[in-house]
């Protein structure tokens, strides 16, 4: 190309054709035409340029500071750092090229003598550079401005990123991602402390606006006329207008004044708004506005939701037990670090305390906790699960786990003694032995120590065990012993399949038989006198075994002892007295397990052993009450994350807490109080000077039905009186109430086995010497003398009476004087048991 062709090229296709010919000759004549290859610099922001460049052809793109990483494509023709080398100063733009490009090259230093030769150059673009700057004068008082009316709403950065590897913590970061990625009004709610307006930070510092102000407003002290918000049509701007394309955040939505709804409505659909105008004011012109409009709220509102195009909605913290551990490790370095402290470890009881908890004010609360153990430990070098004192829910306080506290006592009960060791290498085999004492060795308690064992040692003994370790005695009991047998019998050998349970039938009617096979037990006890006739024991025990047995045949684990066992039913009705229970942290279970070993069972896994499941189909984690735990353990040598716990509680507490009644056990409990009176017949005869023929079948059976059934009904028209006389919104229903009775039920009972326990479970060595023919009236006896037996009845009387009025009170929620009728019926329970079995 000649001189002449690159005048004319440079006068039509740049910004230098203002300039004379001669000056444009001097330019052309200076050019260097080059060839630069792709990603060459041809301006570095701060640098010194290396001269003038002229694009003819290629692919150029730049970017400024202010604007990075958004690009400029440069077209044909652009000059390149002319203006710095016009104002002799760095560059303020990058530019490369992407393809290689030709273009025109001048040097600096060539430049500057052009320069220097021709003044024309510098006069020409002055005015240019002026107003130029004249402009970027203007622009920086408008954000000078911008900022001092948006600094006390302003959003300076986002705290925090979301921490944590959970599901919920993905699918929280995806959502912030895509929100940041289109201009869509967003509307984010959750429970308090969720740190939403952190959320909304994220999406905005995410986003192409990060560079433009982020606002947040709260709605609930906005003007009921919108100004601050819209602006007036005299000229104050609003906050939307200063605003410009940066973000707003609408706080407490939820709270926004009524007058505003449909206005901010309409700037939430359409983007527009209209200034607010006084009497006398010009008519309001609708305003468009580029803003991102985001919403915080704690709750969903939908009248205020729908008109928005998205919903974030921010999980709380107890569905995200998994992320504990990594949100303490983050709020530890956060605090150590502002303090300048040693940073402790969370020890893992200390986790599983704080997975226990529920968090009600979410982040906010575990940032709160975390800070305060961390004072409390006082630059100790662990966070141990004293310090989160509070951590806890308030049904999950006052309880001490056993297993913590005594390690020797947890190790016990994860080794192969408790119980496989116990059932296969003692009861399987001393149960079979019993039996043929029993049907072999003389019938009577005095001449059979397996007859003296069953009623003098066992029902007083496990009785007195209800209270402190609820229904231990099933995960020894030989009833499913024997059953377990014959499921290996079954699966094993014969290579059969067990049937799943039939839940459904089993939870309507299940209690209902044992209710029903615990009468017929009660009428045959009385009837042909068990208490004192070996075989008969025998076939009541081998019964048992049988039930057991043929449903374990039938369908998979224990069937028969979760629904079906007239014992076990009684077992679970009064281990609810307990003051112990074995449960486990919700929080650990949730947060770190996915195979769930304690209940399905499974191999070994870390620390848990293989097992074959809870042989009750209950989950640790679910378990409400201590009817279907059977204590046999399982479930702690499956955990592989020591969520189990083996707690001492307040007795009975869940009977005000989280009990959920039930019909059949109602019915149980009365059977059972009724019993009470069954075993007192003769007493009862005499007392009411009846005369009843107890030799005599049939007025031996009617008296023992009324002994029965009359206990049950007073308790019933006691209920029906407690209705009566209480308004329906604050009176319990009679099923809740009538557990109120259960430490006076137990009491009775043990009242009664008192006296054999005290009175022939002594004799047990001659009692073994006559068992076998042998003479054994040399050996020692401890018994208690008649009348220790009888204070001790009465003192169990009176102590279960009175537990029965604090359970009841606690029950019902209720003043004393709205409970009377069954305060009263329990003292006459215990005034009539009182004079049948102390004879008072």
């Amino acid at each position: 190309m000649t001189i002449q062709e690159r005048l004319i090229w440079l006068q039509e296709r740049t910004s230098l054709g203002c300039l004379s010919m001669e000056t444009l000759g001097a330019i052309a004549a200076a050019l260097q035409r080059q060839t630069l290859p792709p990603q060459q610099a041809l301006s570095e922001i701060g640098q010194a340029p290396q001269g003038l460049y002229i694009l003819i052809s290629g692919e150029v793109v730049c970017h400024n500071a202010e604007a990075a990483p958004e690009t400029n494509s440069l077209t044909r023709g652009s000059t390149v750092n002319l203006r710095s080398l016009l104002l002799n100063e760095a560059a303020q733009e990058a530019i490369a090229t992407v393809t290689e490009t030709e273009v025109w090259f001048m040097p600096r230093q060539q430049w500057q003598d052009i320069i220097q030769n021709y003044p024309e150059i510098t006069q020409a673009f002055s005015q240019d550079l002026a107003q130029e700057l004249a402009e970027v004068a203007q622009a920086l008082q408008q954000e000078q401005q911008q900022q001092e009316i948006l600094r006390p709403y302003l959003v300076t950065k986002a705290k925090r990123g979301v921490v944590g590897k959970s599901r919920y913590a993905k699918r929280l970061r995806q959502q912030i991602r895509e929100a940041g990625t289109h201009d869509r009004s967003i509307y984010i709610f959750g429970e308090p402390g969720l740190e939403k307006d952190n959320l909304a930070a994220l999406i905005h510092y995410g986003s192409p606006r990060r560079r433009q102000p982020i606002i947040k407003i709260d709605c609930s002290i906005l003007q009921k006329s919108g100004a601050e918000l819209f602006g007036r049509t005299d000229g104050k701007k609003g906050l939307l207008e200063w605003l410009g394309k940066g973000t707003l955040i609408l706080n407490k939505i939820e709270e926004l004044p009524p007058e505003l709804i449909d206005k901010v409505a309409t700037l939430i659909e359409t983007q527009t708004y209209t200034p607010i105008s006084r009497p006398g004011d010009p008519e309001p012109v609708p305003q468009q506005t580029a803003a991102k409009l985001v919403a915080i709220a704690e709750r969903q509102l939908p009248a205020v939701a729908r008109h928005f195009s998205e919903t974030i909605k921010v999980p709380p913290l107890r569905v995200r037990k998994a992320d504990l551990a990594a949100q303490v490790e983050y709020y530890t370095s956060l605090f150590c670090r502002a303090k300048g402290l040693d940073k402790p470890t969370l020890t893992p009881e200390a986790l599983r305390r704080l997975q226990s908890y529920d968090f009600p004010n979410n982040i906010r609360e575990l940032q709160n906790l975390v800070e305060r153990a961390i004072v409390q430990s006082d630059q100790g070098s662990m966070l141990t699960e004293e310090i989160f004192w509070s951590a806890q829910g308030k049904q999950k306080r006052f309880r001490l786990n056993l297993l913590n506290a005594y390690p020797t006592f947890r190790r016990f009960l994860r080794s192969p003694w408790w119980p496989d060791r116990i059932n296969y290498g003692f009861t399987a085999i001393a149960f079979p032995l019993i039996i043929a004492v029993l049907f072999l060795a003389p019938q009577t308690r005095d001449q059979n120590f397996a007859l003296n064992f069953f009623w003098a040692w066992w029902w007083p003994l496990v009785l007195l065990a209800f209270p402190f370790v609820g229904r231990l005695w099933c995960a020894v009991c030989p009833f499913m012993i024997y059953g377990e047998i014959t499921q290996k019998i079954t699966t094993e050998l014969l290579k059969r399949d067990l049937k799943p349970w039939p839940r459904q039938q089993a939870e309507k009617w299940g209690g209902w038989f044992l209710f029903g096979l615990f009468a017929l037990i009660f009428l045959w006890e009385e009837l042909w006198d068990l208490q004192n006739t070996a075989y008969l024991s025998a076939w009541l025990l081998i019964i048992i075994t049988a039930g057991a047995m043929i449903c374990s045949a039938i369908f998979e684990r224990r069937f028969w002892c979760r629904y079906l066992c007239p014992i076990g039913g009684m077992n679970g009705l009064f281990a609810k007295l307990s003051m112990t229970e074995l449960r486990a942290q919700q929080g650990t279970c949730s947060a770190e397990c996915s195979t769930y070993q304690c209940y399905k069972g499974g191999p070994q896994k870390g620390e848990g052993l293989e097992t074959a499941g809870c042989p009750l189909y209950s989950h640790p984690a679910q378990l409400e009450d201590n009817r279907d735990c059977v204590l046999c353990m399982t479930c702690l040598k499956a955990c592989p994350h020591r969520s189990v716990a083996v707690n001492l509680r307040p007795p009975a507490i869940e009977l005000w807490t989280t009990h959920q009644p039930r019909a059949y056990e109602v019915a149980l409990l009365l059977l059972l109080l009724g019993g009470i009176f069954l075993h007192r017949l003769p007493e009862i005869n005499q007392v009411l000077g009846l005369n009843v023929d107890l030799s005599q079948f049939w007025p031996h059976l009617g008296l023992a039905i009324a002994a029965l059934g009359i206990p049950a009904g007073l308790v019933l028209l006691t209920g029906a009186a407690v209705q009566f006389l209480n308004s329906p919104p604050k009176a319990k229903p009679f099923l809740q109430l009538a557990y109120g009775y259960l430490p006076l039920v137990l009491g009775g009972s043990l009242a009664h086995y008192l006296r054999l326990g005290l009175g022939e479970a002594g004799q047990i060595l001659p009692v073994t010497m006559a068992t076998f023919g042998l003479q054994g009236s040399t050996l020692p006896i401890v018994v208690a003398h008649p009348a220790v037996i009888a204070f001790l009845q009465g003192s169990t009387l009176i102590f279960g009476t009175l537990c029965t009025f604090v359970l009841t009170k606690k029950i019902s929620k209720q003043a004393w004087r709205s409970l009377l009728p069954q305060y009263l019926t329990s003292l006459g329970l215990t005034w009539a048991m009182a004079q049948i079995i102390v004879g008072l």
